[in-house]
């Protein structure tokens, strides 16, 4: 039972509270921000479907718990609201415009957070906003990673996995074999994939942490240091995990790398790590001769509520407030209203017309599975193998082109470098070359090669970026050319040329190197029509 403070202890205080009727305003601000940025928030739920991401379910409402935990602090406000909110809207809607035009959704997440945070501002001022800090910065755990990011951050940490889990393996005195992210241990080899990476419970357990550090009465510093532990902990602990396996599977057989049980020992190990967050908390209350119990530390008691002897007054709607809901509401309309601008669409050739003889080579097209087709909401694309005519027993070289009339946010050139992992291949080697020989325009070509393997099998990946007469290797220089061809040209069209040729054991690296840059030399004067400048 909660203490409730005395009257004089309030005294000079008021309980202020809008009128009834005040919900209607706030539920139709609610409905406009969505319609605002309705396909932004929608991709963002699409994607708490994934296992890494599915914490962002519960985001809302452990906001929305904070919220109502400070319900008594709010109370003695009387939100006269802030004109740096509506500043803070306006730079916001600013954001999300270029995220549209940029067709980067984690643009148009921020945005949507910074709008969120002026709304917060406009109407309770400064100190309304220092004291719905937490509520508001729990929602960054609730937009998902970039793929580029994603994919990155998982690689890495199935690097870090294995090393370690190897080094704790041998010191259980098992004999084992570390190449790349298999785990040799002789008669049973064992890959650390993307779902052994520790990701999956990585960004749960700093979300977890952060509340915690939310909840926790005490120095800034130990609610940095909570925080930030939930990083080493999880790699520590992912580790231990896939020891763990590997000394179970050297002594039981391959079963305990499987089925139910591997899952429930990801589940234990989220819950272990859990448990050394809370084990964090009872050392860090009692660090520096700090008093009382570690529950009072945690902030575990509910805080008192104002007494009903308290005046009460009404909150009217602040200015700053309205003139921000102004700004989203003409967002929203002008979004919705207004037609989409036209954009210019060069003419061009499609794939169907394109050679399939290049120099010496001689290809047969593919077709493409719908399934990918839907993913990749392409408008026109060129999928072929082709083979050396002289020697027609060598490896061929398989040409992807993808080609975009427009591209938007989600509809846009996907980079090999954020789908090759997702499908299980491992980038061993990423770099930038050029071929000088091989001209597109004036300029020499330069592409980004990739050697990549899946378990035994090698390959060798050169793409680059055909955009609006530019060729780019970078892929967030490809999003700046987008917002800036768009603004100035009303161009968003691009195309995405990929090469790869698979690598045998009797071929050198170097010979795959001859192979691709002989044929990027015989295909690159042949796109021109294809994909206009």
């Amino acid at each position: 039972m909660s203490a409730q403070p005395s009257t004089a202890s309030v005294e000079g205080r008021y309980r202020y509270r809008f009128s009834p009727g005040a919900l209607a305003p706030f539920l139709l601000l609610a409905v406009v921000v969505y319609a605002g940025f309705a396909s932004a928030i929608d991709f963002m739920v699409g994607q708490w479907n994934m296992d890494e991401f599915s914490h962002g379910y519960l985001i809302p409402f452990i906001s929305a718990f904070l919220i109502w935990q400070r319900r008594a602090a709010l109370q003695t406000l009387e939100f006269k609201g802030s004109w740096a909110g509506c500043a803070l809207v306006l730079a916001g809607l600013a954001l999300g415009v270029a995220g549209r035009l940029s067709s980067l959704y984690p643009i148009q997440h921020v945005a949507l957070l910074v709008v969120i945070t002026g709304l917060v501002l406009a109407l309770a001022g400064r100190p309304g906003l220092r004291l719905l800090g937490a509520p508001l910065g729990v929602l960054v755990f609730m937009i998902p990673l970039p793929n580029m990011l994603l994919n990155a951050l998982s690689s890495e940490l199935q690097l870090i996995s294995s090393s370690l889990g190897v080094w704790m393996i041998r010191l259980a005195g098992v004999a084992v074999l570390l190449e790349g992210n298999v785990i040799d241990l002789g008669n049973y080899k064992l890959e650390v994939a993307e779902a052994c990476s520790g990701l999956r419970y990585l960004l749960p357990l700093m979300t977890l942490a952060f509340l915690m550090a939310c909840f926790f009465r005490a120095a800034w510093w130990k609610r940095l240091l909570l925080f930030i532990s939930s990083i080493p902990i999880t790699l520590l602990m992912n580790s231990l995990r896939v020891a763990a396996i590997g000394i179970m599977v050297d002594r039981w057989g391959p079963g305990m790398a499987e089925g139910l049980l591997h899952e429930v020992q990801g589940w234990m190990v989220f819950m272990l790590s859990t448990g050394v967050l809370v084990l964090e908390v009872v050392w860090l209350a009692g660090l520096g001769g700090s008093s009382g119990s570690w529950r009072m530390a945690f902030g575990l008691q509910s805080q008192p509520l104002l007494p009903p002897g308290v005046p009460r007054r009404q909150r009217v709607l602040p200015a700053p407030l309205l003139a921000a809901a102004g700004a989203v509401l003409i967002f929203t309309a002008a979004s919705i209203a207004l037609p989409s601008r036209a954009e210019a669409s060069p003419p061009r050739e499609t794939f169907v017309s394109f050679p399939l003889r290049l120099g010496g080579w001689s290809g047969r097209r593919e077709a493409m599975d719908r399934v990918y087709l839907d993913t990749l909401k392409l408008d026109d694309y060129l999928l072929a193998d082709y083979v050396d005519q002289v020697d027609q027993d060598g490896a061929p070289v398989n040409l992807y082109v993808a080609w975009y009339d427009r591209q938007r946010a989600g509809d846009a050139t996907h980079s090999p470098r954020a789908c090759l992992p997702g499908g299980g291949w491992r980038i061993e080697d990423l770099r930038q070359i050029q071929i000088s020989r091989a001209r597109i325009g004036a300029e020499p070509l330069r592409v980004n090669r990739a050697l990549i393997q899946y378990a035994d099998q090698r390959e060798l990946v050169y793409y680059w970026f055909e955009q609006r007469g530019r060729v780019v290797t970078n892929e967030y220089m490809v999003k700046w050319y987008l917002l800036v061809d768009a603004l100035l040209r009303h161009r968003t069209d691009g195309a995405l040329v990929r090469l790869i040729i698979p690598i045998p054991t009797a071929m050198s690296t170097r010979a795959a190197d001859g192979e691709l840059q002989r044929f990027a030399i015989a295909l690159a004067p042949r796109l021109a029509p294809y994909i206009p400048s």
